[in-house]
């Protein structure tokens, strides 16, 4: 079902193509070809309700000014049908279209009949799209750069599908590698020392305390049955319990997030499926490859990178890198038209040298896009939170949502833009005040919810949208509730495109304002049976573009506060 906006925006393009051909018909414009034009919202409220830029691309094939284009397309504009008042031309040929208050009641019998599924749109066609985020080593527990990741990556997973795109959620488990090793080396140390036997942990090893706790298990499971086993053999055991154990953990922690994937593809699979060589073989054979110093090397510096890449150590064991080149390959080879890779600041200069692999493999580096995010600092009374008073080390996800909640902590990943710096103050995620956005947005839906129970009470039923009068709704609290409820379907699909959370973020805090503002300047259940059945219609469309946008965020719409 297209929206109001959508058909009013077809509408105004239809007209002015219209105009166009009368004008070329008539005279007052040559007869040309109608340019791709756009009719769209303008930004700031002085200049319409929508503006077309037409006016301003028949310059060139017609040869006229465009203030002139732009006199020619109003004096033959046909608007019957729509609900225009007035149309200005402004600044270098802007055509601008005033429409009369009203218009937006239309859209709220459409927001009530489609419930859950309004804001949806086919933005995305089915495109398939995969947002792969967090893939945190499962080595250690989930901090507050992965809180973030998550938070970011699976709202941007939910408007991609809003949106009408074919959405995976991936989380790449990096299940092999040097890491891996290290943490063989700490787990078995760990073991050893439980046992009462001399052993160290390696400085480039796992010295967290969860690696102990880790091991005390494996202890009450296997007692001292691996001591005497030879070291390599002892390890590979260690590593399989604790890698289980630690994805096991992070799935819960994640899943009590909020986040949910479709996919958990292990590293480990791209090395035993022979992907990894398979990737390395491509590379040789299109000549992006060239080997120095007993290694392989990727000619990275073809791509713009500032230095080569090594693909094959003297060892011959592939790199890191060179199983993220299979990685990457392998998301193009199951099929996915856009891949989408949420990073942590400090993975900044490994975008180019990636697209560049990508583009060496002959996939398109455009369809690569990846989102690299800022660092998370905390915030209580005033003062940064440094380390964890549990595990001495960084707050875990688990500790962030004991102390303000999944719902806050959501919210507040998700305010700021991924490439901006978040403070995140525990305090003011925890306050019951309008100064907490989360609580600020979740309030206005526990004040329609109260305001239904209140109707309830009084033994008043809700409206059938077919008998409610909707032009009763003349104030100006009313008109702009509507109209920026209006906005939701084109706010998902700019929002998706961009994929930009911060903005659905924000579009629904002005939602909440502007509800709140109503609330208080006048009274939904009155005396005028037919008024109160108007105001119930918009609250419970209001109801709706709530819970939708914090579906899509992540975050739940109590009924009471």
């Amino acid at each position: 079902m297209s929206s109001i906006v959508d058909k009013i925006r077809s509408g105004l393009a239809e007209a002015l193509a219209e105009a166009l051909k009368s004008a070329g018909l008539k005279g007052s414009l040559p007869v040309v070809e109608t340019p791709a034009f756009v009719v769209e919202v303008p930004r700031e409220k002085e200049n319409g309700d929508f503006a077309a830029n037409l006016a301003m691309l028949l310059a060139k094939p017609a040869r006229t000014a465009p203030r002139k284009a732009a006199e020619a397309l109003v004096a033959e504009l046909d608007l019957k049908g729509l609900p225009v008042e007035r149309v200005e031309i402004a600044g270098p040929g802007f055509i601008n279209f005033y429409l009369r208050p009203n218009w937006v009641l239309a859209a709220l019998p459409d927001i009530v009949k489609m419930g859950q599924s309004y804001g949806r749109v086919n933005a995305g066609g089915g495109k398939k799209v995969q947002v792969e985020f967090v893939s945190a080593n499962p080595t250690g527990l989930l901090h507050m750069g992965n809180a973030r990741g998550a938070a970011l990556g699976d709202s941007i997973a939910s408007l991609l599908d809003y949106a009408g795109f074919d959405v995976t959620r991936e989380f790449y488990i990096n299940d092999a590698g040097n890491q891996i090793e290290h943490f063989g080396r700490s787990l078995e140390a760990r073991y050893l020392q439980l046992l009462g036997r001399q052993a160290e942990v390696p400085e480039e090893g796992y010295h967290g305390e969860d690696i102990a706790e880790t091991m005390r298990g494996f202890l009450e499971k296997y007692g001292d049955r691996y001591l005497e086993v030879a070291s390599p053999a002892r390890r590979e055991v260690m590593v399989k319990y604790a890698l289980a154990e630690k994805l096991e953990a992070i799935k819960k922690s994640l899943g009590e997030f909020g986040v949910n994937y479709d996919v958990w593809f292990s590293e480990l699979y791209l090395h035993n499926a022979g992907k990894v060589a398979e990737a390395i073989k491509r590379l040789r054979d299109s000549g992006y490859t060239y080997e120095y110093e007993d290694a392989l090397w990727f000619k990275a510096r073809e791509f713009g990178v500032e230095k080569d890449e090594v693909v094959v150590r003297g060892n011959g064991i592939p790199t890191y890198f060179a199983a993220d080149i299979a990685y990457h390959m392998d998301k193009f080879q199951r099929g996915f038209q856009w891949v989408i890779n949420i990073w942590g600041a400090d993975h900044h200069g490994h975008v180019p040298r990636m697209k560049g692999a990508v583009k060496a493999l002959g996939y398109d580096p455009d369809a690569l896009q990846i989102i690299i995010m800022q660092l998370v600092r905390l915030y209580k009374s005033g003062e940064i939170v440094r380390m964890s008073k549990r595990t001495g080390q960084f707050v875990t996800l688990e500790e962030l949502m004991e102390e303000v909640g999944r719902d806050a902590a959501r919210y507040f990943f998700v305010m700021r833009s991924a490439d901006s710096h978040l403070d995140f103050d525990l305090d003011l995620a925890k306050a019951q005040s309008n100064d907490n956005p989360v609580y600020y947005v979740q309030y206005a839906n526990a004040r329609i919810c109260s305001i239904l129970r209140q109707l309830a009470e009084q033994g008043g039923s809700l409206p059938g949208l077919d008998g409610v009068d909707l032009s009763l709704l003349n104030e100006e609290a009313e008109l702009a509730l509507a109209r920026k409820l209006a906005d939701l379907p084109d706010e998902v699909a700019s929002c998706a495109k961009d994929l930009a959370p911060h903005r659905l973020a924000r579009y629904v805090h002005e939602v909440a304002g502007l509800l709140h503002s109503f609330y208080n300047a006048h009274r939904v259940i009155t005396d005028d049976v037919a008024l109160t059945g108007a105001r119930l219609v918009l609250v419970i469309a209001t109801r709706v573009v709530l819970q939708n946008c914090l579906n899509i965020l992540g975050v739940s719409a109590p009924e009471k506060m």
